[in-house]
């Protein structure tokens, strides 16, 4: 480790990572949100259809290669060149067989779908496993060792692109191959970026001890992962076979905008979080300290973003995507709601795997995808938008069964729950209900917008300084020392 245990959890080093995380993820936000927006003009529904249907396959073969397995490397305190170097080789050889799997049964997933082109998508996009398997490696590797500077750039530049390409395949009528595209060229250009940024490089040294060590852990975070993915895939899955494919678009689309945001911005707290919670898990009153103030900073962040988003989206799909995509406004409006539940759950998370409890994260996780199979498998065949409202209804059942987890294993009491997130979930709600009622003036979408936004910020930051969060106190000490400093990039 370059750096002690001390000086990479100190507030400093965490404000600073958090501060370059979320640089990065605004930054590819802004590019990312840009290219969809002109991509969604350009094709048509079916053709978002059509990819979200082969996707499910693409992030359920990723769990294998991605998630438990970075996670090992950076909550091992001692994990050195032979663990990352063991662990990659380990990951890249298992992402060939995946990919093998995924080529050979790429004609029945067609089949499945009644939908012949399917095959040979399903084979170019597939090689995004295999590119996976070294990206996790490398980004655990950042986690490791809190340098989160470092992917700023690599992201950036992978989106812009990967985005390029495939505005230009869409312009010449490619259709959903353009969409392949993206997300292919996307994924090369992480790993090609991230791997000269950083200047990594593995030594010959295999070591099956270190690749069974790191799985003990690994394996029920990849369990865990499965259950969720499969929960939030098995939708498209129902949508795909039994609705139509401009269906499955409407409810991936409105499904998209709340994810960006939040999958964006939550990953960007959670990584640095879980890198410092990993070095604090023999000392839980620390521990507990981190996880409330990351719950809080979390919240203060992505509560008003939601509810504002939901509060606008009848305008915002109307001038962004135009009124063909219309039809995904509810699925939009209903994803918000589902996602403001994830929050709490996220850090608390983060936290029992940082004590290396994956076996509690895992059977909180069969728990809450029981629930949530139980109440989808009802309902399928009630309609799409019922289907999506499934996920509204289980997230407070999970929230409740994280929160009861937490209080037992680290002392997080549901008052001090109720005390970090009432207030700012209180003060969102207002704002949001204060911007929604701009639409009765009966005025045109891009005008509406144009108050609702400003209108909305302002009212937020006000009750945030009003009632002193310190999620507002922070990002303000944040941004005052870039001010300072002259700019972020130094």
């Amino acid at each position: 480790m370059p750096k002690s245990d001390k000086s990479l959890t100190s507030k400093s080093v965490i404000v600073e990572n958090v501060g370059w995380k979320f640089a990065e993820q605004f930054s590819s936000q802004i590019v990312s949100f840009g290219i969809t927006i002109v991509l969604a003009r350009i094709l048509m529904p079916e053709d978002y259809g059509l990819v979200a249907m082969l996707l499910v396959f693409i992030a359920i073969a990723n769990v294998f290669v991605d998630y438990g397995v970075g996670k090992a490397l950076v909550q091992k305190k001692d994990a050195n060149n032979i663990d990352f170097s063991s662990m990659l080789y380990f990951n890249f050889c298992f992402s060939i067989v995946l990919y093998i799997i995924i080529f050979f049964i790429s004609p029945l997933i067609a089949a499945f779908y009644n939908q012949e082109m399917l095959s040979s998508m399903m084979r170019v996009l597939g090689i995004t496993i295999v590119l996976a398997s070294i990206k996790s490696i490398l980004f655990a590797y950042v986690a490791k060792m809190m340098i989160f500077k470092k992917t700023f750039y690599t992201t950036f530049g992978a989106l812009l692109i990967s985005g390029s390409v495939s505005l230009s395949m869409a312009l010449l009528g490619f259709g959903a191959w353009a969409l392949v595209a993206q997300n292919i060229l996307f994924a090369f250009f992480s790993v090609i970026f991230i791997w000269l940024s950083i200047k990594w490089k593995p030594i010959r040294v295999f070591s099956i001890t270190s690749v069974k060590e790191l799985w003990k852990f690994g394996w029920k975070l990849i369990l865990a992962s499965l259950l969720n993915t499969i929960s939030a895939q098995l939708r498209n899955i129902i949508i795909g076979k039994f609705y139509s494919a401009d269906d499955l678009a409407f409810y991936s689309r409105g499904q998209s905008f709340p994810a960006l945001i939040t999958n964006n911005i939550t990953s960007s707290i959670s990584s640095v979080s879980f890198s410092a919670s990993s070095k604090l898990q023999n000392n839980k009153v620390r521990l507990k300290e981190l996880s409330r103030k990351t719950i809080r900073i979390t919240s203060f962040v992505m509560f008003p973003l939601l509810f504002g988003l939901a509060a606008i989206a009848k305008p915002l799909v109307h001038v962004l995507l135009t009124d063909k995509w219309i039809s995904s406004v509810p699925y939009l409006q209903i994803a918000c709601f589902s996602y403001l539940v994830m929050i709490i759950q996220i850090s608390i998370q983060d936290t029992i795997n940082a004590l290396g409890r994956s076996d509690i994260f895992l059977y909180m996780d069969i728990a809450r995808k029981t629930v949530a199979f139980s109440i989808l498998f009802a309902v399928y065949d009630k309609g799409v938008l019922v289907i999506a409202l499934t996920t509204f209804i289980s997230g407070p059942i999970a929230v409740i069964m994280t929160i009861l987890v937490s209080r037992k294993i680290y002392g997080y009491k549901i008052r001090e729950h109720l005390n970090d997130n009432l207030p700012l979930l209180l003060s969102a709600s207002f704002m949001a209900i204060s911007i929604y009622c701009v639409k009765f003036f009966g005025i045109s979408p891009i005008i509406t917008l144009t108050i609702q936004i400003p209108l909305g910020i302002i009212i937020y930051l006000y009750l945030s300084r009003l009632l002193k969060f310190e999620g507002y106190e922070l990002f303000l000490e944040y941004f005052k020392k870039i001010i300072n400093r002259g700019s972020i990039f130094k």
